[in-house]
């Protein structure tokens, strides 16, 4: 370790959501290497992976906490909703506001029993944000994905939009902006409720929370994202937190090394969201295609139940940054952590979005020419057709290359270990690092 940065106790809050795990993890690695004290705060289900880097695992015991990642012990179970609108209040009601005061009680027990220095926690648990608030302790909003809450610029979240090329699409897309927060604010009761039950102030919208905090650092590229009009102080670009974390399968080919075949990755979510007929679909497009197939189906469904073509193999999982260093193109739902493994290994992208922030990772893969996007119901022939052109056209690749470059440059150069470092050693400095909304 650096012997001019004393080591600290950081608290790392997350939750099984799938793509919110791995960041944690990566956060964790990168703090640990640094020979920082860590604990990952989340469900029973993540006990392994964190251990497994290192971190010391505190399970929530008031809040929800999945014993594993089967469907069956999803709390949110989007899929089952009737419209998206449905999915994003069962995501309110069941981990974001909710539960906050749960989560928040957890936090600051966890905190009395050990002191931290400094809290990271998920984009998605407001309950973690309100008990560092209580407790005192500096925060750090981690973001997994393009940023929940509007930036002015940057189209809002959801339906997958690109910038506004006009005044009228401008106007369009602030309207949009101030619905999402309006939405979001369909929370503030259960928030303010549990604010009130700490001791803390009631706020006017959710967003006043994530002003609150010290720093959000948000896990994508800059190079990435759309570019924003402004961003708030405490904002911060620190790159995709895309680091192995270790458990899954090292990647070993089935096939001879002379096998001239491209090889074409295909990886929907590790959460279930109704994902096997999409991978059906694609095994059959791949089925009819000069390529190989590798398609990892993660912890969510059974893979036995594919019908597999014999240019095509099936496995749980593998180590994606490895794989996808021999790919010639990828097949994703278009969650950011799959999705930006394949940019930043310069592979192009098949985007299939099903839901939650997968048309908005789509848009930007498509706005950069890195890849193109078909329906998550498409036809075996329009995901053959697609990925042909993927396979043939260099243009995507290239461009793929390009925006990857770009990419890793700002994982080198990201700011996420000092940010946090700083945050910590401002306890030493109360004056030092204040929230931005407390000057």
């Amino acid at each position: 370790m650096n012997a001019r940065v004393a080591a600290r106790d950081v608290l790392i809050a997350t939750w099984e959501g799938g793509g919110s795990v791995p960041p944690a993890l990566a956060v964790a690695t990168r703090l640990i290497a640094r020979g920082h004290r860590v604990r990952v705060m989340s469900d029973e289900a993540n006990r392994r992976e964190a251990e497994a880097v290192g971190a010391e695992f505190v399970a929530w015991r008031r809040a929800p906490s999945r014993p594993d990642k089967s469907p069956e012990s999803d709390f949110v179970r989007d899929w089952e909703a009737a419209t998206p609108m449905d999915g994003i209040r069962r995501l309110f009601d069941r981990i974001m506001f909710g539960p906050a005061l749960a989560y928040a009680r957890d936090l600051m027990d966890e905190l009395a029993r050990r002191p931290a220095d400094v809290v990271a926690t998920s984009e998605m648990l407001f309950g973690a944000m309100i008990g560092a608030e209580a407790a005192r302790v500096p925060l750090a909003i981690v973001g997994t994905t393009v940023s929940i809450w509007p930036i002015p610029g940057i189209p809002p979240l959801g339906p997958g939009l690109l910038p506004a090329r006009s005044e009228a699409e401008r106007a369009e897309q602030a309207a949009m902006a101030r619905g999402l927060v309006a939405m979001l604010d369909e929370g503030l009761p259960a928030l303010n409720d549990a604010r009130a039950a700490l001791g803390l102030s009631r706020v006017a919208s959710v967003v006043d929370v994530v002003d609150r905090a010290a720093r959000v650092l948000q896990g994508i590229a800059a190079a990435f994202d759309f570019p924003a009009a402004m961003l708030p102080a405490n904002f911060r670009y620190v790159g995709p937190l895309v680091d192995e974390i270790g458990t899954a399968e090292p990647w070993i080919s089935p096939w001879p090394a002379d096998d001239a075949r491209k090889l074409v990755v295909v990886s929907f979510s590790t959460t279930y969201q109704g994902q096997m007929p999409a991978f059906q679909r694609t095994l059959d497009a791949l089925a009819g295609l000069p390529a190989r197939g590798l398609a990892t189906v993660g912890p969510a469904i059974d893979g036995d139940e594919l019908r597999v073509p014999a240019n095509c193999i099936v496995r749980r999982t593998v180590r994606h940054t490895d794989v996808m260093r021999g790919a010639a193109a990828v097949v994703t739902h278009c969650g950011h952590g799959t999705t930006a493994r394949a940019l930043v290994s310069g592979v192009p992208v098949l985007c299939m979005p099903m839901g939650r922030d997968q048309a908005d990772i789509a848009a930007r893969v498509v706005a950069r020419g890195a890849g193109l996007q078909v329906a998550a119901d498409a036809a075996p022939q329009v995901i053959a057709a697609a990925l042909r052109r993927l396979l043939d056209e260099p243009y995507f690749g290239a461009a793929a290359r390009r925006l990857g470059e770009a990419m890793r440059a700002e994982i080198a150069a990201s700011p996420l270990v000092a940010e946090l470092e700083a945050l910590a050693a401002s306890r030493d400095q109360p004056a030092v690092m204040r929230c931005p909304s407390a000057a």
